[in-house]
């Protein structure tokens, strides 16, 4: 099985655990960007988002209403149509009455993620550096919806997350709450913040991160593959030993019994 699509495979899978076992103690998004990024450029995006929030940010024609059904087909219809490459649309579901809705993407270079017309609000670049690989991506301003009236009450939050393949050597992300600078969560995440309101206002989010060109994964696979020749090695010295033991101590029983 070739490596690009090993790191595909791990990736649709923790997305799809990352859905199913979110973390209730941490921040509840709005709106949320999840960009699964791999060495080679080629990245797996997944749009987790409120209907509202999505008519608000993108400006698509959807039902907003709490009382609305969410028609998965529309939704693919409607982010194919802006050239979006939609490999899934999930099942929706509720939060504080109002109806969220999954999208996962898939491409073999995220700069051409702009070209996406849910997403043409970023630029994104990722460029060899002496220590590795950076990535860059500006989020500007986004095309304004109406989603008609919303129990929304101010403290929505807009997340942007990047799972990076490799060790993680620099990352400007920095806190909302206090403008320090954030830890890397487990699994080599990064975490950009921003008010729902600010983000419909368009401030603009600069995310950065310098990273090894050398995937983890890679690293990983080559450490199991070592760690199962080592151990094979040690099994097939122990069998070598067991026989050789044996059958030295075979010859000495024989020997007494040929004198006689």
């Amino acid at each position: 099985m070739r490596l690009p699509a090993v790191a595909l495979a791990m990736g649709v899978i923790a997305w799809a655990f990352a859905a199913a076992c979110s973390n209730p103690l941490g921040p509840q998004y709005e709106y949320e960007e999840q960009l699964y990024l791999r060495v080679d450029g080629a990245a797996t995006v997944v749009v987790d988002s409120s209907i509202a929030a999505l008519v608000a940010l993108s400006g698509v024609a959807l039902d907003a209403s709490s009382g609305g059904r969410t028609d998965r087909a529309e939704v693919r219809r409607l982010f194919e149509s802006a050239g979006c490459p939609v490999a899934n649309v999930g099942q929706s579901w509720r939060r504080k009455n109002r109806r969220f809705v999954s999208v996962r993407m898939e491409t073999d270079d995220v700069r051409t993620l702009s070209t996406c017309g849910l997403l043409s609000w970023s630029t994104y670049a990722l460029d060899p550096i002496e220590t590795g690989l950076r990535y860059r991506q500006t989020v500007g301003a986004s095309t304004a919806g109406d989603p008609g009236p919303v129990n929304w009450d101010g403290s929505e939050l807009v997340g942007f997350k990047l799972h990076l393949p490799s060790r993680i050597s620099f990352h400007n992300v920095k806190l909302l709450a206090t403008g320090e600078n954030g830890a890397v969560e487990r699994g080599n995440i990064l975490t950009w913040e921003q008010r729902l309101a600010d983000r419909r206002a368009g401030t603009p989010i600069e995310m950065v991160a310098e990273m090894e060109a050398t995937s983890i994964l890679y690293t990983t696979l080559w450490m199991f593959a070592g760690a199962i020749a080592a151990a094979a090695a040690v099994v097939a010295l122990l069998v070598w030993l067991t026989v050789r033991s044996g059958r030295a101590a075979a010859k000495n029983f024989e020997g007494p019994r040929a004198r006689t």
